[in-house]
């Protein structure tokens, strides 16, 4: 987390630190809006940042990813290493489209070299918003954190209504067997409700997960191509 981010979450401080603070979050929500407004329809993909390629988490993204591009969607990610350079690269196996929306830390995350467009991210919240903002489903791998994190922010704002119900594929039923687990403690416990585990999908099928977006993105939506929007060069839109 940068300095100045943890400054901020401190509490109340001067107004024009908070008013400079404000501006800068605009900015990167404005970075995040030109850079990704002209990459159409695209599913997330979450997951560590920590694998190899060599791995099986990693082999099953890249395998995964690549499916999900066939279907026309383009593959979006933190843009880092690991599963989210093995679902970018997946994409790119295919001739996919591939998008990132890169964090800036104080040890530098590159962006993986699978990448058609990426943009860079001061604030954790605003490269959230932007991987949810974008996207018709949700796919989450093998990850730690910062993955669920980003899985329970995308089922929290479903559960609320803040969001349309997307389909969430979680991947590896082994890797997850104990969240699942905690998710029939919190419904028999009235936490949530039974209803609530009809917003994802637990698998280990490439096959199953594909048909499932595809049921509950292209087809409830009633998705179809269309001619990409063209960017505006006097605003320096790419």
């Amino acid at each position: 987390m940068r300095k100045d981010e943890i400054r901020f979450l401190v509490g109340p401080q001067s107004r024009w630190k908070e008013f400079k603070m404000t501006v800068m979050v605009l900015f990167d929500f404005i970075r995040g809006f030109r850079a990704l407004h002209f990459t159409g329809p695209c599913v997330t993909v979450f997951g560590s940042a920590r694998f190899r390629e060599d791995h099986p988490s990693y082999i099953q993204t890249r395998a995964l990813a690549a499916e999900i591009a066939r279907l026309g969607f383009a593959i979006m990610t933190g843009g880092g290493p690991g599963i989210m350079e093995a679902a970018n690269r997946g994409a790119k196996d295919v001739g996919g489209r591939s998008v990132g929306c890169n964090i800036i830390l104080p040890m530098e995350q590159k962006p993986n070299p699978y990448l058609d467009k990426w943009v860079n991210i001061h604030y954790f919240f605003v490269r959230k918003t932007l991987l949810v903002k974008y996207s018709y489903a949700f796919v989450v791998m093998p990850g730690g954190f910062g993955t669920l994190d980003e899985f329970f922010e995308a089922i929290t704002l479903m559960q609320t209504n803040k969001l349309s119900d997307f389909p969430i594929v979680i991947f590896d039923s082994e890797f997850h067997k104990d969240i699942n687990e905690h998710i029939d403690l919190m419904i028999r416990r009235g936490t949530i409700s039974e209803h609530d585990r009809k917003l994802f999908l637990i698998t280990d099928s490439v096959e199953e997960a594909i048909d499932y977006i595809s049921r509950n993105t292209i087809q409830k939506f009633n998705l179809r191509y269309e001619k990409p929007i063209k960017p505006f060069r006097w605003l320096f839109e790419k």
